[in-house]
């Protein structure tokens, strides 16, 4: 991220809600919207995009295709976790790919067949290692909190400016979308930017313009495809972020899930399987704010009987393709590869 962005003024951050709104709306709708000038909201976005401040993608509903997700932890020695973390980043199955507990534990998130038996892929892929000591995977039953974005980043517009930029409704398909190759090359381009040209995207599709236009509506209002927003916590003052695994006793999973769509503390949260069945995504100002959040809000939680709490200390990747492949620990870039470094 370039140093200069330490962080993001007003209109930041309604450019930011305004893009969570709506991944591609126009420049000239965002001003109008936000009182500016197409100038300058394009310009502004230009810049927090070249920095890595700020990145919108476009990327496939699993669930609506037949795919579930998987929450893969990994426990390993701290010499080994970059390396691995990266190797896992490279891959197009996976998506928030961090290292917590001090670079002793590994998450990320993976995709794999509904009803495959194998589960995720994923797993038969890890290098047999004794740096890895540990692996449990946690199947995603259900998101229950930040589905439309962490609150934190969704705050800086007024009611009016959100139904201004928000798109008139769309009927959504009569019958199931069957996807095509089209459509998959469709998905590939949108995944790297989501506001990419539509030149770019007739150029990968073989589409006319109009027709990608019309597909990425159809798309939507059917409910595959959905556009979300990359930036920093950071930038919003937030230094602190942890992943919590809660045990909650079955008849309480309701309440706590209604309750914890409610905190502006969760950027995500989903019912998973396991012994800890409920995986929450924190973010919070500092170490301070993360313990009171702890003690008066998750504390105060029917039926919550124990919490783990593990900060996150960096993230490899986030959602949507890696652009540029991370770093080693001594800072030279990776090639691809699987886990481990084979093909």
């Amino acid at each position: 991220m370039d140093s200069v962005i330490s962080d993001l003024d007003v209109l930041d951050r309604q450019l930011a809600h305004a893009l969570q709104i709506d991944g591609r709306a126009p420049f000239s709708r965002i001003a109008a919207a936000v009182g500016s000038s197409d100038r300058t909201v394009a310009r502004r976005y230009h810049r927090l995009r070249s920095a890595g401040a700020l990145r919108v993608v476009a990327l496939p509903e699993g669930r609506s295709l037949g795919f579930v997700d998987w929450c893969v932890r990994i426990q390993c020695t701290p010499d080994a976790s970059v390396a691995i973390a990266t190797a896992l980043a490279e891959r197009d199955d996976t998506s928030w790919v961090g290292l917590a507990s001090g670079g002793t534990e590994i998450t990320c998130i993976t995709r794999a067949r509904a009803g495959s038996a194998q589960g995720s892929m994923l797993l038969s892929k890890l290098p047999r290692t004794p740096r890895i000591t540990a692996v449990t995977a946690h199947c995603m039953l259900r998101a229950v909190a930040g589905t439309a974005g962490w609150p934190g980043r969704t705050a800086a517009l007024d009611e009016r400016q959100i139904a201004q930029l928000s798109r008139p409704p769309v009927a959504p398909p009569a019958r199931d979308v069957a996807l095509t190759a089209a459509d998959h090359r469709l998905f590939a381009v949108l995944a790297t930017d989501g506001r990419a040209a539509v030149r770019d995207l007739t150029a990968a599709t073989g589409w006319s313009e109009s027709t990608v236009r019309r597909r990425i509506d159809e798309l939507h209002a059917a409910g595959v495809l959905y556009f979300d927003v990359d930036v920093e916590p950071r930038l919003y003052g937030f230094t602190h972020e942890a992943v919590l695994w809660l045990t909650v006793a079955p008849a309480e999973l309701g309440a706590v899930a209604e309750a914890l769509a409610g905190h502006t503390e969760v950027a995500f949260a989903a019912a998973v399987t396991g012994p800890s069945n409920m995986m929450v995504c924190v973010v919070a100002r500092d170490a301070d704010a993360l313990y009171d959040y702890l003690a008066t809000r998750i504390g105060a939680l029917p039926g919550v009987r124990a919490a783990e709490t593990m900060p996150v200390t960096r993230h490899i990747k986030r959602s949507g393709r890696l652009l540029v492949p991370p770093a080693t620990a001594d800072g030279r870039p990776r090639g691809t590869g699987t886990p481990g470094g084979g093909r």
